[in-house]
């Protein structure tokens, strides 16, 4: 069973994408960057304020198709700036307690100059 995720609890695909999307028991999330669903502006801000957000639009991705974050096997990190890793890393590692397996890159531009982006896969 293939299907588009769609829900007001992560900001609106910005291109010819899904939110997410269930393939079987496997859901694929788009990137998130700390973009607020409610008003869809992107809210800028510090690494935390950012990371925060983000892990809030995933939750929401997560639950819409009635995962959580413990069903997260794979995430993929982008970082504008390696420096704010250990910071990043802190509230990462809060929200993803069963360990997933992780890439973290620099990248040099992120959507809309965002410090963070952050997808993931997710099985049942």
């Amino acid at each position: 069973m293939n299907k588009i995720i769609s829900t007001d609890k992560a900001p609106k695909a910005i291109g010819p994408y899904s939110q997410a999307y269930l393939c079987g028991n496997t859901l694929y999330c788009s990137g998130q960057i700390a973009i607020n669903p409610e008003t869809n502006e992107f809210i800028g801000g510090s690494i935390e304020e950012q990371t925060n957000q983000i892990l809030k639009n995933i939750e929401g991705l997560l639950s819409a198709a009635d995962f959580k974050y413990s069903d997260v096997v794979k995430t993929t990190c982008f970082l504008a700036d390696m420096n704010d890793f250990s910071v990043f890393n802190s509230l990462y590692e809060k929200a993803f307690i069963s360990k997933p397996a992780r890439s973290c890159v620099a990248a040099k531009d992120l959507p809309k100059g965002a410090l963070v982006e952050i997808e993931v896969i997710a099985v049942k």
